[in-house]
């Protein structure tokens, strides 16, 4: 019997004033598509430091305190191999200091204003990416 086991990855959302840092994914799938700096959780690593591991590769930036911001499922689809499902995890935080450098995996980093958000969603790179954006919203104002 073969089984669907899910994957996990993690990310994490910055927010610098009324805009979070988004990617733009240099590789495939979905090459061109905005997505949130994170990844695949490597073996024996935690949530957390998997979203910073793949923050600082994807940008160069490393941050202070971190909140958890929630949990979403998705699937993933890898050419030869098919499509799978996976756990995201997410932090988010406030945004310090530095300026973020694409890196690894993006094409291009930029801050997009959170209120404007709702009117990308057909260049999102994930289905639960809507989710997401509407809790760090309200994230956002709460923070």
């Amino acid at each position: 019997m073969l089984y669907d086991y899910p994957r996990s990855a993690a990310g994490l959302l910055v927010v610098k004033e009324e805009r979070v840092l988004l990617l733009e994914r240099a590789h495939a799938p979905r090459v061109g598509f905005l997505d949130v700096p994170g990844g695949f959780v490597e073996a024996g690593e935690s949530l957390e430091g998997a979203a910073r591991r793949e923050l600082v590769e994807e940008t160069g930036l490393a941050l202070g305190r971190v909140e958890w911001l929630g949990f979403y499922w998705d699937t993933y689809f890898i050419r030869g191999f098919g499509r799978f499902p996976v756990m995201n995890f997410y932090y988010a935080a406030r945004w310090r200091r530095g300026e973020p450098v694409a890196a690894d995996d993006a094409a291009s980093a930029r801050w997009i204003p959170i209120a404007s958000l709702g009117r990308l969603r057909k260049r999102f790179a994930w289905t639960h990416m809507s989710p997401l954006f509407r809790d760090l919203a309200d994230w956002a104002r709460r923070s």
